[in-house]
């Protein structure tokens, strides 16, 4: 059986931890802006507000949870902010306020997370 050189073992120890650096800044600076709903919204409309407000610059809707369309009858909606100005998330603001059912907008950062 042949033994991996001392040098290969640090270099794939190394690299493992630069991968799992990467992804972790990576991570970080994502800023989301959640958006919940009244009882009783029904999908289509959250389908609706997510699809009219996601107009401003650097303001775009995420990515729906992919499976079975039970998935997309979700509580919230949210928006990706990550280079969003504080113009852009105000007009992102003003366009939900003028959909009754939504209950209100919180903006998240990476650093929110896990706490």
């Amino acid at each position: 059986m042949r033994v991996l050189p001392r040098v290969v073992i640090p270099a794939l120890i190394a690299g493992a931890v630069l991968t799992g650096c990467s992804k972790f800044d990576a991570a970080l600076g994502q800023r989301q802006a959640l958006v919940s709903f009244k009882d009783g919204t029904s999908t289509a409309e959250r389908l609706h507000v997510r699809a009219t407000c996601a107009k401003p610059p650097r303001v775009s809707a995420a990515p729906l949870p992919s499976g079975s369309l039970a998935a997309y009858d979700v509580a919230q909606i949210a928006y990706q902010v990550n280079n969003a100005s504080n113009a852009d998330i105000a007009r992102l603001e003003v366009c939900l306020s003028k959909f009754p059912s939504v209950a209100g907008v919180t903006l998240q950062d990476s650093s929110d997370q896990g706490s």
